[in-house]
């Protein structure tokens, strides 16, 4: 199998691009896989690595991961903090709003209890449309088929935050076979040879937790999403693999007088 793509790694870290359909780490939910992504990186780079952060296995885009437990603590501090910055597109059913703040409670899911046993917790998403599309094709019971390119910025860190949250609002994510609606996923998947859950992970932003800068990351999407988005007449919004390190913004001598 081809190598991980690194977009950042120095001694303490490294960001990569998560595949999509392929498990971050051994889980409870998925018994008898044996591929991890933790387990290609430790072979890719010959020593072990620390997750910080979790990404959905059929979610694609920028993970960081620590190259010691001591990082990996401050690091994991920063993401439940909510210290860091982070930002997915995702393809929905509808014309999703222009902006808004989806402010729904979620429960947890993580197979240890029912979900209804669970407590509600707080739980924010901004969205922000990018784009649409109207297709001549009739999907559901409409003549017409509306999608949308959404921006969505989790401010809390729920599981299927993202998903859970524009099902809720009526803006499902195109691939989604929990929280979607089949026809729609069939017509991607046969029509438009986009068969996995069009969410992607693609910028994150967080302050080095040993180094006195800021890393800003941003991952480009895979082939089946580049070759959607094309047909889809989205090319303008493509993100690209980049990383800056610009140094935190510090007073300048005249503005502390």
């Amino acid at each position: 199998m081809p190598p991980l793509n690194v977009l950042y790694q120095d001694e303490h870290l490294v960001a990569v691009h998560k595949p999509s359909g392929l498990l971050v780490h051994r889980s409870a939910l998925a018994r008898g896989e044996t591929d991890f992504l933790l387990q290609r990186l430790r072979n890719q780079l010959g020593r072990r690595v620390y997750p910080v952060h979790r990404l959905d296995r059929p979610t694609s885009g920028v993970m960081v991961l620590a190259l010691s437990s001591a990082v990996a603590g401050r690091l994991s501090e920063a993401f439940s903090e909510r210290q860091v910055e982070k930002r997915y597109l995702a393809v929905v059913r509808g014309k999703a709003p222009e902006r808004e703040r989806l402010d729904y409670p979620l429960r947890e899911e993580d197979g240890t209890r029912p979900k209804a046993e669970m407590p509600a917790m707080p739980a924010m998403t901004d969205i922000r449309r990018l784009d649409s599309v109207e297709l001549p094709v009739q999907v559901d019971r409409y003549p017409v088929a509306r999608y949308s390119l959404v921006e969505a910025r989790p401010l809390t860190g729920r599981r299927h935050q993202i998903r859970r949250h524009l099902s809720r609002r009526g803006y499902p994510i195109i691939g989604d076979a929990k929280h979607g609606k089949s026809v729609h996923n069939r017509f991607f998947a046969e029509q438009l040879s986009a068969p996995r859950l069009l969410l992607a992970a693609t910028h994150l932003a967080f302050d080095h937790p040993l180094f006195d800068k800021r890393v800003q990351l941003s991952c480009a999407l895979d082939d089946t999403m580049v070759a959607l988005f094309d047909h889809l007449g989205w090319a303008g919004h493509l993100p690209l693999d980049s990383v800056r390190t610009p140094p935190p913004t510090t007073p300048t001598a005249l503005e502390t007088l």
